[in-house]
């Protein structure tokens, strides 16, 4: 008898996709513990065993961080964001400030052409945010601002793949913008890259706004750890 390969994909994976699903939706957000073993068993209807082997495989992807006696926690809210946290700890803060400027130039070069009405209020918004943030020393939702407004940048370039990309590095440039915000002398609220690149987002001027970022990561990099 000639057995007919089932294309069913492993209840492994289902699970595996299902949980994947949970963490992308931000039904479980960052840094957030998973419910307990016995409540997804229940919930998915499937065994220890499974469920085990499913977290494994979101675990070795780097969105998900299991906690000997503690529990299970989200890292990352893709496979991206998950190995590009994993990739940060082999690399230099040079490395990182180089890709960055790779992506944030691309990026502002873009969105002077794509960023709507709407992208150019939003991110005014942010860095109104941003700026009362540092004044009142709220770092936590000074840094979220400032990410969130790159974050616009990059949604702005129209360019999806790039803003994915963008997106799977949150983590990196967030923790890194707190490491540079404890430096003395650092000043969180240049214009360059920020006050200066929107401008040159109105107007639809890439040289400018490419000029802004290359001005501000050129500050960032002076206040790395690399450049006491």
């Amino acid at each position: 008898m000639t057995l007919t390969p089932s294309h069913r994909p492993a209840l492994a994976e289902e699970i595996t996709a299902k949980l994947r699903d949970m963490i992308k939706s931000g039904e479980w957000p960052l840094q957030e513990r998973i419910p307990a073993e016995p409540e997804l068993m229940s919930t998915l209807g499937v065994s220890r065993g499974t469920l085990r082997e499913a977290i494994k495989a979101l675990a070795h992807s780097g969105m998900l961080e299991v906690r000997r006696g503690d529990g299970t926690y989200v890292r990352a809210n893709s496979e991206m964001s998950g190995a590009a946290q994993r990739m940060y700890q082999e690399h230099t803060q040079e490395h990182i400030v180089e890709v960055r400027l790779g992506l944030d130039t691309q990026a502002a070069r873009l969105a002077t052409k794509h960023a709507t009405v709407e992208d150019i209020a939003e991110m005014r918004r942010l860095l109104a945010l941003r700026h009362d943030s540092w004044q009142a020393e709220d770092y936590p939702t000074w840094a979220r601002a400032d990410w969130d407004f790159h974050e616009r940048v990059a949604l702005a370039s129209g360019n999806p793949l790039l803003h994915q990309l963008y997106v799977s590095f949150g983590g990196v440039f967030h923790n890194d913008l707190l490491r540079q915000q404890r430096k003395g002398g650092f000043n969180g609220i240049p214009r360059e890259g920020h006050d200066e690149l929107v401008d040159a987002l109105e107007a639809h001027d890439p040289d400018a706004a490419v000029s802004s970022v290359y001005r501000n990561l050129d500050f960032c990099a002076d206040k790395s750890p690399l450049n006491p």
